[in-house]
Formats: C-alpha cells, structure tokens, sequence
C-alpha cells in the first residue's frame, strides 16, 4: 500500500510541474499593437520575439528538467518553486508574434 501512496503523491507534485514549452498556448494580447507598422519595422519585431521566444524556451526546459529531478529526489518541483517557471513569458511572446503574423499578412508582408 505504501508504494501506491507514493506515487499518487509524485503524480499530485508531478501536475505542479513546468510545463513543456512546445505546450504552452499564446496568450491574447488584443489587436492593433502593431497597426501602423512597416513591413520591415513587423519583420524587426518578429526576429525579436522569435529569438526571445527560443531562449524563454530553453529556460523552460531547463526549469522542467529540475521539476522532474526534484520531483524523483525530494518529491517537490523545486525549479517552478523559485520562480524559474517561463510559462507565462512564453504565452505573451506567442501572443506577440501571432500579432505580428496576423498583420504581416494583413499588410501582405513578404
């Protein structure tokens, strides 16, 4: 009985885990934020987020690696308990650069 115990626990802590930063939805940031923009000033913006996006991603994985050792050794995600958890970061980037596209294409940007 104790082993099922256990993992019904590591399961429960396992949940409060850093997400995969492949899993992780775009956040809405509303319209128009970009409305007014050149082409080339959208492209600037979109190679921005893009290379934010890939480093918050990174940092998520990082942080959902320590989750899941932390989880297998002490029980606990010790990585999102200090606030080392981007999935929030992610989600706005996204949001961001579907913003971007949306008007890259509106404005037929190349």
């Amino acid at each position: 009985m104790k082993p099922v115990v256990l993992l019904a626990i590591s399961a429960a802590v396992l949940v409060n885990c850093a997400a995969n930063p492949e899993d992780i939805a775009a956040a809405d940031i509303g319209t128009g934020m970009y409305r007014g923009q050149s082409c080339e000033q959208l492209a600037e913006q979109r190679l921005a987020y893009t290379q934010r996006l890939e480093a918050l991603s990174a940092e998520q994985s990082s942080a959902r690696t320590g989750d899941t050792v932390g989880v297998i050794l002490l029980g606990l995600p010790l990585s999102s308990m200090s606030g080392n958890d981007r999935e929030t970061d992610i989600a706005v980037t996204r949001g961001h650069l579907n913003e971007i596209d949306r008007e890259r294409l509106a404005r037929d940007c190349a």
